[in-house]
């Protein structure tokens, strides 16, 4: 094993490389949001500049964990690369130090940030996320916002169940537009069929307007309110529509229980916590990608070509993660599945690379 000297100077070098580019990245992704947000507060009167400069800075840590990976690709491969330029690293396997070994700090290093973020920094980021949101919600009060949800919930009633699906939702699912409800009796036998222009939740029911009722053998009637109970509160409808990024690490188990509890959709709760649980992970991977394509510099010269590779596999991990990802969120995959496929590829392949690279 390698002195522990060594191995802090490896790991030092490391986190300094990484904290240059991410917080690099960090200022560029407050910049872009401030000016697209001085943009839109330039269509609301009398908005104070440092509001608006609050509320980037809050947005900003939850965009930028999610390059966190990559910062991190780039950072292991900016200090290997700069290690291997001042021999540091040719000295050191010259000494009998394997590849193994003086990656053994850095990727220490990796598993305990990925911790630390997923601990601290991210729960941190997402009540600042939420809280964000909230003063742009006051500031743009006047702009109503729709959002396309194709909502489906499960619920029951007093004498009843009910299955809903709404076109879209706004106010956080408490106001529903193009909506059509089929109605069981306890015993699941299709009671009725309903069909709305607007819907609305109130304590114990759901109040449709506009409504047209067609039942088996019965002709078609109209009715002006139409009132469909429910076993769901307000507060659990509106939970269904927040966005997981905006949940904190330690509140997403018990959120995507209640959400289950009352019929609805959990899926994307229970695959951002699995995602951050492999976080870690996923940053050692990245120390192992980045080692491939920069340890060898020396002997195979060219920086362009080694960072272009990095940057190269970036992407192409970049792509399989969102598809691995859309694909948990639309059901096809379980949430575990989704969220450690990435990492555990990645490893395979960082650590299969450097088998044959350097001891085959």
């Amino acid at each position: 094993m390698i002195g522990r000297t060594l191995g802090v100077y490896l790991a030092k070098r490391f986190l300094q490389s990484l904290a240059v580019i991410f917080f690099t990245i960090f200022g560029l992704i407050y910049m872009a949001d401030f000016v697209e947000m001085l943009r839109r507060a330039g269509d609301v009167p009398n908005t104070p500049v440092s509001i608006v400069l609050l509320v980037c800075l809050m947005r900003t840590p939850s965009i930028a964990e999610q390059v966190l990976p990559f910062a991190t690709l780039f950072g292991a491969m900016a200090a290997f690369i700069n290690l291997t330029r001042k021999l540091e690293l040719v000295v050191a396997r010259a000494a009998g130090v394997s590849v193994w070994q003086f990656l053994a700090p850095p990727l220490v290093a990796a598993l305990g940030l990925g911790a630390v973020v997923v601990m601290l920094f991210s729960p941190g980021a997402a009540l600042m996320k939420a809280k964000a949101d909230e003063i742009e919600a006051g500031i743009f009060r006047t702009q109503v916002s729709m959002q396309d949800s194709n909502l489906w919930l499960r619920q029951r009633g007093r004498d009843q169940q009910s299955i809903l699906r709404a076109d879209v939702a706004a106010e956080s699912g408490l106001r529903l537009s193009g909506v059509t409800v089929y109605v069981f009796d306890l015993k699941g036998r299709f009671v009725e069929r309903v069909d709305a222009e607007q819907a609305r939740l109130i304590p114990g029911e759901w109040e449709l307007k506009t409504a047209l009722v067609t039942a088996p053998a019965v002709d078609p009637r109209r009715v002006e309110i139409y009132h469909l109970g429910t076993n769901l509160l307000p507060t659990q409808v509106a939970q269904s529509f927040v966005a997981p990024e905006t949940v904190p690490f330690w509140s997403l188990p018990r959120l995507a229980a209640d959400t289950e509890a009352v019929g609805l959709d959990s899926v994307g709760y229970r695959l951002r916590f699995q995602q951050l649980i492999a976080l870690p992970s996923l940053l050692a991977a990245m120390v192992l990608i980045a080692a491939c394509f920069s340890l060898k510099l020396s002997r195979m010269g060219g920086i362009g070509l080694m960072v272009l590779g990095g940057v190269g596999a970036g992407f192409v991990l970049y792509v399989s993660s969102k598809l691995v990802s859309d694909l948990g969120g639309a059901g096809m995959l379980s949430a575990p599945v989704a969220a450690w496929t990435p990492a555990i590829i990645a490893n395979l392949l960082g650590g299969l690379t450097l088998l044959n690279r350097e001891d085959g």
